[in-house]
């Protein structure tokens, strides 16, 4: 039993219930070439196992794309999919928004080719600039500085961990679970994430959801686990109070 068993038991008494997590860094840890991050080897399996109770929806939400987010968990239905922190749903993303980002790469890209080891991320409704891999930290830290200078008033910068992503719409995960929600009707909502931009759906939910951290940092989440191993077993507890 976990130190949050009285907040999964009550999770697990609402109807209908909506299991929403992010992926990279809680369903599969963090790589340095995003296509490797593939789903740790329970994670699959327990989520189909909560997708399976009674009144329950999984939704995988992420700074991926759609079709990316697809690709590289290798899961599809009956899981829910929202992508690009929340402009792109499972019903399709706006072909104004696309142009947008496309101006915004022409933008990008020779700031990116110009340092070594960084690279251009482009999806669907925003472009990252990821400097992870760059061995000359000075030089990451001003490439980042010049891509949110280079962005537009327009541009919403959602920072991460040695990424900056720059989106072309202002939607983020907090509106897009919250939006999920209200679709489902749900009367109860758990959301897990890592990053900064997950505090966006751990605010959203603070009066009326269940939100889980993963790992270190200041948070807006109620909860708090310490990596993937704790996710594992938080969501297990919450599989065996659904009775799945």
């Amino acid at each position: 039993m976990t130190a949050h068993a009285g907040a999964v038991a009550r999770l697990a008494a609402r109807r209908p219930l909506l299991v929403a997590t992010d992926y990279d860094g809680v369903l599969a840890r963090l790589r340095d070439v995003p296509g490797e991050a593939v789903p740790e080897e329970w994670a699959p399996g327990l989520l189909r196992r909560l997708a399976s109770a009674d009144g329950v929806v999984v939704a995988l939400v992420s700074g991926r794309g759609v079709a990316d987010l697809r690709a590289t968990s290798g899961l599809a239905e009956p899981f829910r999919f929202v992508g690009s922190h929340g402009a792109e749903h499972d019903d399709g993303l706006d072909p104004a928004v696309a142009a947008e980002r496309d101006l915004l790469v022409d933008a990008l890209t020779p700031l990116v080719d110009a340092v070594e080891g960084a690279r251009l991320e482009v999806k669907p409704a925003a472009v990252a600039v990821h400097v992870r891999t760059v061995a000359d930290r000075a030089a990451a830290t001003a490439l980042l500085e010049r891509a949110a200078a280079a962005a537009g008033p327009h541009h919403t910068a959602k920072p991460g961990k040695d990424v900056l992503e720059l989106a072309v719409t202002d939607a983020d995960k907090g509106t897009a679970v919250r939006r999920l929600a209200e679709q489902l009707g749900a009367d109860g909502v758990l959301y897990l994430g890592d990053d900064v931009t997950d505090e966006d759906a751990f605010r959203a939910l603070a009066g009326d959801g269940t939100t889980v951290k993963v790992g270190d940092g200041e948070t807006a989440a109620q909860l708090r686990v310490a990596d993937l191993d704790g996710v594992r077993e938080l969501l297990e507890e919450l599989a065996q109070a659904l009775g799945v």
